[in-house]
């Protein structure tokens, strides 16, 4: 490693063939990407991502649903080195806390919905939903139910690659492997009006979907469900907005049968929506929420869960200890860059950026693209959006997945300077809160362009 010229003009090749030779990537064929190799991304910049050809790309994806704030924030880097350079690590453990991570609760604290004041910080949106589905069983034992512990979540719904949310998830694939799977957990259908509603109007549909948590919470019993799971919109699942009627539906079923609410908040929350989370646009207010990605701009992992404060008085007053948490839970370093990742987002108005200027923007920006032959559906708000493909219109007729239409579409969008993401058919984008009118003009030329060249390839109806 220490001969490597990074700079060097077939620098990629050098890392691509160490990248074979040692490094198992997450959520990937590994033979498959052996074949081909992997992309080298090596630098950052605004909206933009440089591999090591010098190819760049505007990132419609914000890295992974994260890069909030865009590459190479000068604010959130010396954040970080300050904070490293006077504590770079001390627990919260044994009685102790850091300046850093109770800044940072106070300050989640501001921004969450009414009562959600009490934040216990992870490092990923897996560990947060760990903790989540933990303390939903823990606040019924203080309680003194402890046989409420089923836990309630949506088919295709992804929260997390442990084994905790892989079996709280309800993404088939990931839980064909690795089983058995946590006990104790049942899955609803989904919220996908356009995919699964035919028939029924978006606002029926809502109604309809929510009623089958109903179904399910009285075919296991009230007394014994402990809480409802469910991401605002479905991230990983291809971008699956639910009807307007879902959610308040849904928070007055767990309302109505004691159940907890949970929402996962990963991908929403700090600003994508348009609101500091999804919860609010959506208009539900759950019990606890889980949190990560955007609320350091990805620039350190940092996570946490909000519990609201009938969930919190309990678990203080009648939990004793809780026997839970993580080495690095409020990292020092990376609860300061969070801490600045929210003195970013509120000095220049992000969320009410997102939702009253360059969320519309985006969204009209996307429409236009109804008019193509392979796009049967857009749906999103603020800066997250799906682009449902069709091999026909009318009738609506899916691809098969021999035809792999979805990673066409990806491939093609990426040569033209693009990085989308395909979930299936469905294509999936989550720009930077920064993005800029411009940006989204050519993002929105790029993916005309790629729905194109896949149209000359595969054909429609």
């Amino acid at each position: 490693m220490n001969h490597i010229d990074k700079g060097a003009p077939n620098s990629q090749a050098i890392w691509q063939d160490l990248d074979r030779r040692h490094h198992l990537h997450p959520f990937t064929d590994t033979k498959a990407l052996n074949a081909k190799g992997a992309r080298i991304i090596t630098r950052g910049e605004g909206c933009h991502i440089v591999d090591a050809e010098g190819k760049k790309l505007l990132d419609g994806m914000a890295g992974l649903w994260c890069v909030n704030l865009g590459y190479n924030r000068k604010e959130l880097v010396e954040a970080a080195a300050n904070q490293l350079s006077a504590l770079p690590y001390y627990n919260n453990f044994f009685s102790t806390a850091n300046t850093p991570s109770v800044e940072l609760a106070a300050r989640i604290a501001e921004v969450t919905p009414e009562g959600l004041d009490h934040i216990f910080f992870a490092n990923s949106g897996s560990e947060a939903i760990d903790t989540a589905m933990r303390m939903a069983r823990f606040f019924w034992q203080a309680a003194g139910k402890p046989e409420k512990t089923w836990l309630i979540a949506r088919e295709n719904a992804y929260h997390g690659s442990t084994i905790a949310g892989t079996s709280l998830g309800g993404q088939k694939e990931m839980r064909k492997q690795g089983g058995p799977l946590l006990g104790d957990i049942a899955h609803v259908p989904q919220p996908y009006w356009y995919g699964e509603g035919d028939g029924m109007s978006e606002d029926e549909f809502g109604l309809a979907r929510a009623r089958l948590i109903e179904e399910k919470i009285l075919e296991l019993g009230p007394d014994r469900v402990a809480a409802v799971f469910g991401e605002p919109i479905q991230g990983a699942g291809g971008v699956i907005v639910p009807p307007k009627t879902y959610w308040p539906e849904v928070e007055r079923i767990c309302r109505k049968y004691d159940v907890l609410l949970v929402a996962d908040e990963v991908i929403c929350g700090f600003g994508r929506t348009g609101s500091w989370f999804g919860c609010q646009t959506f208009g539900f207010t759950p019990d606890m929420m889980t949190m990560a990605k955007g609320m350091s701009s990805g620039y350190l992992p940092i996570s946490a869960v909000a519990v609201g404060r009938r969930v919190a008085d309990m678990l203080i007053e009648n939990g004793g200890e809780f026997y839970h948490g993580f080495t690095y839970s409020g990292h020092p370093a990376s609860a300061a860059v969070a801490v600045a990742t929210l003195d970013i987002m509120q000095n220049e108005k992000l969320v009410e950026r997102v939702r009253d200027d360059i969320g519309p923007y985006f969204q009209n920006g996307l429409r236009t693209l109804l008019d193509h032959p392979l796009v049967g559906r857009i749906d999103g708000v603020g800066l997250i959006a799906g682009i449902a493909l069709v091999k026909s219109k009318a009738p609506k007729t899916f691809f098969d997945s021999a035809a792999k239409a979805g990673m066409r579409v990806r491939d093609h969008s990426i040569a033209n300077g693009f990085m989308m993401r395909a979930v299936g058919d469905r294509m999936a984008l989550s720009p930077p809160l920064v993005i800029s009118h411009e940006e989204v003009d050519d993002l929105v030329r790029i993916v005309r362009l790629a729905l194109d060249l896949t149209l000359a390839e595969i054909g429609g109806v």
